[in-house]
């Protein structure tokens, strides 16, 4: 009996050092991990337009939580317009004929409209209060000291420049980014490879920076930014990714594409190792400059949808280009 509580309280001194070092916790990171995994190739086996509509029900839920985040330092984006605007860009560059001159025009109207009601400051009932009162009792006292916005506790205002540049910034992060999901989907007949590279191949990059980072990181590679990224999270990030794309390219392509492209998934994986690791980054930069911990609260172990896809939406452009040049 004393010996199954050693062994026991040894198993859990060691969780509890793994969700130290990796700024997580595992169990329910893992678990949350299952479902989206089981939930995306359930989309993809159905049918790809389910999948298309998820990717466009997760922009609209990482909106929501962007929409929370900007406002905890007084900032508005009009997240209704937003929501408009981003369901239609993801789904009119799926189903339009011409699918990039879809996306180009559909962001270039969104941003006229968005910038406008950005300037018109329009709020609707007192939710977004609420969420903005759990997100700032969630945050430590530390992280909104080191906020730029940090002014002692006053109230913050901001010019309406202010509120339609954050706002044309979001347009540029959420549905120009995430386009570049789903035209890949609409080319050389090989949807579903190219939505599990996609989306697949940046979480595997993730793990593969989170295990070789937690059990063999030494050296930080942006210790200000983000102190538990290391040099050798990011090989990690980059082998798991190319091991990925090295099983997609097997399972989906014949031995003629092998002959002449057998460095793309090689190419990929540096790719959505190094852009993958910048746009978590970028995200923790962003974080740290607004003063929270996490992006959302959405995804159990994950932070938020956002804390989940910003790796998915950078390198989405980098492969989606990867993809048209090399024709496949």
């Amino acid at each position: 009996m004393e010996r199954n509580d050693q062994l026991h309280e040894e198993a859990e001194e060691a969780l509890n050092q793994i969700n130290k070092k990796t700024g997580r916790n595992m169990p329910q990171a893992i678990g949350t991990a299952v479902v989206l995994v089981a939930l995306i190739l359930a989309s993809l086996l159905i049918r790809i337009d389910l999948f298309v509509l998820l990717v466009v029900v997760f922009m609209v839920l990482a909106l929501w939580e962007l929409r929370v985040d900007f406002a905890t330092v007084g900032l508005h984006i009009p997240v209704v317009m937003l929501w408009i605007c981003s369901s239609f860009t993801l789904l009119a560059t799926y189903y339009a004929p011409y699918h990039l001159i879809t996306m180009s025009l559909s962001v270039i109207v969104s941003i006229i409209l968005v910038s406008i009601s950005a300037s018109a400051k329009l709020s609707f009932g007192n939710r977004l209060s609420l969420a903005v009162a759990g997100k700032l009792s969630n945050t430590d006292a530390s992280a909104r000291l080191e906020s730029s916005f940090n002014h002692d506790g006053g109230e913050l205002h901001h010019s309406r420049i202010s509120h339609v540049a954050v706002s044309v910034l979001t347009v540029l992060y959420i549905p120009l980014l995430a386009s570049c999901i789903i035209i890949p989907l609409t080319f050389n007949n090989h949807p579903v490879a190219h939505a599990i590279m996609l989306v697949f191949l940046p979480a595997l990059s993730d793990t593969g920076g989170l295990f070789a980072g937690a059990w063999l990181g030494k050296h930080k590679l942006s210790p200000r930014i983000s102190p538990k990224k290391s040099v050798e999270g990011l090989i990690g990030s980059m082998l798991f990714a190319m091991t990925g794309a090295f099983a997609v390219f097997f399972c989906t392509y014949d031995s003629s594409i092998w002959a002449s492209r057998w460095w793309v998934p090689i190419v990929a994986g540096v790719l959505i190792g190094a852009v993958g690791t910048f746009g978590d980054l970028c995200a923790s930069m962003l974080k740290r400059d607004i003063g929270i911990k996490d992006m959302g609260h959405l995804l159990k172990g994950h932070g938020g949808v956002m804390d989940r896809v910003d790796s998915i939406l950078m390198s989405a452009a980098f492969t989606c280009a990867l993809l048209w040049v090399t024709g496949l």
